[in-house]
């Protein structure tokens, strides 16, 4: 492959964030081309193909035997991440793919070596690092503006009002599917640390009548690096005012806070006060850091930048949701040790 050629790439999963990055690909990436949609639902994978301008597949083989094919981006529930990613990884495919890497750090560790072995690119989906402010509060980070990071703080709170069904929410979903984000975003605002202890609660606040079925929906967790600081992510189901995400790094030279949910600049001054539009979609407030983390990964196939984040940071990340996970069923602290590989 030359640089000028676009990376030929499959999306394998045409479900909510498969679509929204299945459109940026195709439209917005212009270093890139989508040429199939895979998803075992036809008319899913149809429709979203036939818009874009791609073919429809419904097996993820066909794409892994397709040598027109240099990339594959996964989109699937976490559950099913690992297959596709070793088989890829073995069809010398390079792979992006959404958080978490897996749910099971057994499977994240195979991978993770899977690629290495194959030497294919491996990036996972922490899109909070393309997000300009989050970006740029790693750069005050790292110009050492900040000092030496003491105190750290991650949020997550989804819009509300909470309209999911408890039910079909797979178990820990706070930790391995939303509150993973927080986790790597404390790791990105505290570089070159890693974190040691692991204290987490968690309960079914905003839906209690589901707490007997191990539903959770509202936590906090408390992290310590071995650099000193303390940190703390938090996350809820259901933020009345919108999509809300923050991050707050705070050292001994400063302090960099990152994250806004209004949907622009604008201040609307009337007789009930002031007012401001607010998001109510991840693929509304962070629309660009997506098809900034995809121009990342085509960068990254051709040769010219590193994967970030890698296949690694994505087992870190998930070390740090299932010591989170430890702490509730056990009501204590966590080392990391206890589940690290």
């Amino acid at each position: 492959m030359t640089s000028r050629e676009p990376v030929r790439i499959a999306l394998v999963g045409a479900g909510r964030i498969g679509s929204h990055h299945a459109t940026a690909i195709a439209h917005e990436l212009h270093t890139a081309e989508l040429v199939a949609v895979v998803d075992p639902r036809v008319d899913a994978a149809t429709a979203l193909a036939t818009d874009l301008g791609a073919r429809p597949e419904a097996d993820a083989r066909a794409v892994l035997a397709d040598p027109e094919v240099d990339a594959i981006v996964v989109t699937t529930p976490a559950a099913l991440h690992r297959d596709l990613i070793v088989e890829a990884a073995k069809a010398g495919k390079h792979v992006f793919t959404e958080k978490p890497l897996t749910t099971e750090l057994a499977e994240a560790d195979e991978c993770v070596a899977a690629a290495a072995q194959a030497g294919v690119v491996l990036q996972v989906g922490f899109n909070r690092r393309f997000a300009p402010g989050f970006a740029a509060a790693r750069r005050v980070v790292d110009d050492g503006r900040v000092g030496t990071p003491q105190l750290l703080r991650s949020l997550t709170r989804d819009p509300g009002p909470y309209d999911g069904d408890p039910e079909r929410t797979p178990l820990w979903t706070i930790f391995l599917e939303t509150l993973i984000h927080d986790f790597d975003t404390l790791r990105f605002l505290n570089p070159g640390s890693e974190v040691t202890e692991v204290t987490a609660h968690a309960d079914a606040l905003i839906r209690p009548d589901a707490r007997q079925a191990g539903f959770l929906d509202t936590s906090i967790v408390h992290l310590r690096f071995d650099n000193g600081a303390f940190a703390t992510a938090e996350a809820s189901f259901s933020a009345t005012y919108g999509y809300d995400v923050r991050g707050e790094v705070f050292g001994d030279g400063g302090m960099a806070v990152a994250g806004s949910g209004r949907t622009s600049d604008m201040e609307y001054y009337g007789p009930d006060g002031v007012a401001y539009g607010t998001s109510r979609a991840d693929t509304d407030l962070l629309h660009s850091a997506y098809v900034a983390e995809f121009a990342a990964f085509v960068e990254a196939v051709r040769g010219e930048a590193p994967a970030i984040p890698t296949g690694e940071d994505g087992v870190k990340a998930l070390e740090i949701a299932r010591a989170a996970i430890l702490s509730v069923q056990q009501s204590r602290t966590v080392s990391l040790g206890e589940v690290a590989r």
